[in-house]
Parts: structure tokens; C-alpha cells; sequence
């Protein structure tokens, strides 16, 4: 079982062409401050991370932002929130957002999402963490990824238990269920050396 915290929530700092992001960010954001979850995030006043954080703090929610210094000269970076930490570098962004959460899930979102989320199952692949990660597959988006996903299993660069550690559901309440009834693969059997 996960005690869940602070959720770190990857998404677009675009909309996207359907609606459906939209709103599914801001279901998530309420969900997760409904059950007084805190949300963690790229600290973006702009796109889907705007719409998350905003219907996060709307709906009496705690939000921190991490946001590269380099963004904030740019004037990307949100302004209202609970809390907004600037940091060097992207780098240093994503150590933090992983050391300040205790689970990942990504809407929505391109090739910085993709990066992200990937980043994270593969430091869980590697027992480097043992916080679940999960994809909420609004309409569809991630269906290629999770096809290409299951390519790499068939064709031998893959193992199918690491596969299986990416949580995926396109209803936030059940991903966020299974995300807290996640439970870490066994230290014995956290690397397999095939994948590594």
C-alpha cells in the first residue's frame, strides 16, 4: 500500500486539440485535493499544468510548482500558488519533483511529459525508487505508447513484469485506487539483468 502525500501530476504546458485534456486535468486536480492530496508539478501557469493547478487550488488543494529559473524569466511560471520552487536547471527539477512525491501519473502531454514519466519507470525499473507510476489515458492519448510498450516486450527488450509496473486507467479515481494499492516488486526481483 502507498501513502500518498503528494501526487506528481506530468502534463502539457499546451491544451491540446480536445477538450477532453482540459477537463480531465482538472478532474484529477480536484480528485487529488478532495482526498487532501497534495499535487506536485512543473510549476506552469500555462496549457494543462495551468488548468491542474488552478482546479487544484480552487478546490482548497495544496500545489507546489518546480520550475527552472530560465522559465520563470519567461514568464511561464505560476504566480498563486501554495508554494512555487525555482530551481537551476531541469535537471534539478525533475530530482526534486521526485524526491517530493510518492507517486508520478502523466496526462496528457508531449515530448517533456513523455521524458518525464519515462524517467521515473525506469528509476523504478532499476529499484533507484519504489514509487508507483501510471499513465491516465484520457481518450485514447497514450495508446500508442502502450502499444509501442508492448512491442518492446515481444521483441525481447522489454520483460513483461517491468511492463506491468506502468499503472494505466482512463478514470482518474480508479488509476488513483490502484495507485494506492500498488505494491513494490519484491527486492529480489527488482532487476532483471536482461533489461538493465
Amino acid at each position: 500500500m502507498v501513502d500518498l502525500r503528494r501526487v506528481c501530476v506530468y502534463c502539457g504546458s499546451n491544451p491540446g486539440s480536445d477538450p477532453a485534456y482540459r477537463a480531465a486535468a482538472q478532474g484529477t486536480a480536484r480528485l487529488l485535493a478532495g482526498r487532501g492530496i497534495e499535487v506536485v508539478y512543473g510549476g506552469g501557469a500555462v496549457g494543462l499544468m495551468g488548468a491542474l493547478a488552478d482546479a487544484a487550488l480552487e478546490a482548497g488543494g495544496r500545489v507546489t510548482g518546480v520550475i527552472p529559473q530560465a522559465l520563470v524569466d519567461k514568464e511561464i511560471g505560476h504566480r498563486g500558488l501554495t508554494e512555487l520552487r525555482v530551481v537551476g536547471s531541469m535537471h534539478e527539477r525533475k530530482m526534486l519533483m521526485t524526491e517530493l512525491a510518492d507517486a508520478f501519473v502523466a496526462l496528457p502531454g508531449g515530448i517533456g511529459t513523455l521524458e518525464e514519466i519515462i524517467e521515473v519507470l525506469t528509476w523504478t525499473q532499476l529499484g533507484l525508487h519504489r514509487k508507483p507510476c501510471a499513465l491516465l489515458d484520457v481518450a485514447g492519448f497514450y495508446a500508442p505508447l502502450r502499444a509501442f510498450l508492448d512491442h518492446a516486450v515481444s521483441e525481447g527488450f522489454l520483460s513483461a513484469g517491468h511492463r506491468g509496473m506502468l499503472l494505466v486507467d482512463d478514470d482518474a479515481e480508479t488509476l488513483l485506487a490502484r495507485i494506492e494499492r500498488w505494491e513494490a516488486p519484491s527486492l529480489a526481483k527488482w532487476v532483471e539483468r536482461e533489461d538493465v
